[in-house]
């Protein structure tokens, strides 16, 4: 590891345009794109292993390979714009994204996997940093960074999040590799690509209401400058089949080799009726569940973190916590988006608990109120969402502003590994420093798959103290 901060230099910065003209037009954003507009650009990247060819033919060939992926995602060569009636939309103009060449020789592989924290340099690998969404009347919508280590190579890509959520964003990624591919293998098939991005605007989630935006644009709601610690939490397959049967009182379940149930997450507060003050009423009410409800992997996993967590902020019992999720509306709507329609399709879901029922209850009585909430999301529910949206059109405040909230963002179903530019899988996933508050999760694949599960946890250096010596938490920890 560095002794002091590595410097990360700038060899070279330059524009990627689409090499063919769009035919695409404008997008209107929609009431799961607009309330992402005060939220920062969506930050991810993955580390390879070196490449076999030199650096300055691999900068090169991901740029050809960019432009060529461009023409499918014509929205990310675009800007935003409003017009006179206060509409947001998408305008694909070509307009071309941002590509930048950086280097550190002095870090290594070793340097970005080996601490227990995840290092601060790592924000370095991505450009945009800090910046808010609406920014993208005036920035490109998307920016890809290039970083070359000693032994290996990082790329990150930052997209405009109320352009793209995590489907689309990765649904790029992978596109991205795989022409990538195809180029360093002479594969000159580029009229198609294995997931075809769907532009259609004629759901329920197109309104036609309008977002007030203030003067100067919309700001984060959450302290940029909080004092905060930064851990990957791994779970293999086997601690997360054991912790699945722990909570289902099912000790068949480990022998079960079937495939992982995970829930999709990209926690956000959007569509949240819940968070208005006039529902306050509602906050602590808990549906009954079934008692043969079965409990996902996944759900179990977030009730495991959300005991630790709401035991390590020592909260007083009465203290309302709330866990974060959100679900990914293509199927639950009726009639159903393709599952490759790009934008935003997004709705919060946020489950409350006294501090005392998270900490004293069994880990299965949390578990089946996330598990409650994400079964009775429905296309009804999608709708009333949506409704409730469109009576106060509103950015929406993402933090943790009673000190007894999580987000879960992200999600373990992300094919974040399959993402092979010509040498090789990544070796690992990382995120910059965007929408990084205390309780901020972030769920990925495990590397290895077949169930595993990585959780990227931030929260307060007191409280990642407080469940790094949580017996509960840490038994299943495998990292």
């Amino acid at each position: 590891m560095p002794s002091s901060a590595p410097c990360i230099a700038l060899v070279s910065k330059s524009n990627v345009f689409p090499d063919q003209k769009s035919k695409l037009g404008e997008l209107k954003l929609s009431v799961s794109d607009l309330p992402m507009l005060s939220c920062h650009y969506i930050q991810k990247g993955c580390l390879f292993t070196r490449s076999p060819i030199p650096i300055d033919s691999l900068v090169s060939l991901l740029k050809q390979s960019l432009s060529k992926t461009l023409s499918f995602f014509p929205p990310l060569a675009g800007r935003l714009h409003t017009d006179p009636n206060g509409y947001i939309y998408v305008t694909c103009n070509d307009g071309g994204v941002e590509f930048y060449h950086a280097t550190c020789k002095g870090l290594s592989i070793r340097d970005v996997i080996g601490p227990l924290d995840v290092p601060e340099f790592v924000k370095k690998f991505f450009c945009f940093d800090k910046t808010v969404s609406y920014q993208g009347h005036f920035k490109p919508i998307m920016a890809v960074q290039v970083t070359e280590l000693g032994d290996g190579v990082f790329i990150g890509c930052s997209v405009n999040h109320a352009v793209t959520d995590g489907t689309s964003f990765w649904n790029f990624f992978n596109t991205f590799a795989e022409l990538c591919k195809k180029i360093s293998s002479n594969n000159q098939n580029f009229e198609k690509i294995a997931r075809q991005p769907d532009f259609s605007r004629n759901s329920v989630l197109v309104s036609p209401a309008v977002l007030k935006v203030p003067e100067g644009g919309p700001k984060v709601t959450f302290n940029e400058k909080e004092r905060l610690r930064e851990r990957i939490f791994s779970f293999s397959r086997e601690a997360i089949l054991e912790l699945k049967a722990r909570v289902n009182n099912n000790e068949e379940e480990l022998l079960v080799n079937g495939n992982f149930n995970a829930v999709e997450i990209l926690g956000k507060q959007s569509n949240d009726k819940y968070h208005n003050e006039k529902s306050k009423s509602r906050l602590f009410r808990t549906a009954p569940v079934s008692n043969t409800a079965e409990i996902s992997s996944f759900q179990s996993l977030c009730a495991l973190l959300w005991r630790a967590v709401t035991r390590a902020r020592k909260l007083p019992s009465f203290q309302k916590t709330t866990f974060r999720m959100a679900v990914n509306c293509r199927h639950r709507l009726n009639p159903k988006l393709d599952p490759l329609y790009f934008g935003n399709a997004i709705q919060s879901i946020p489950t409350y608990a006294s501090a005392g029922d998270v900490t004293s209850r069994e880990l299965r009585w949390c578990a089946e109120q996330l598990n409650q909430s994400v079964r009775s999301h429905d296309d009804e529910t999608v709708r009333r969402f949506v409704k409730e949206w469109e009576k106060d059109p509103r950015c929406f405040p993402l933090g943790n502003f009673d000190g007894a909230s999580m987000t879960m963002g992200s999600s373990p179903r992300f094919p974040m590994y399959d993402n092979d530019f010509g040498w090789g899988r990544p070796l690992v996933v990382r995120s910059g420093g965007a929408n990084k508050f205390d309780g901020k999760i972030s769920a990925f694949p495990g590397r290895e798959g077949n169930g595993s599960v990585d959780l990227e946890v931030v929260l307060a250096p007191e409280t990642m103290a407080g469940i790094e010596s949580d017996h509960e938490f840490m038994q299943y920890v495998t990292n």
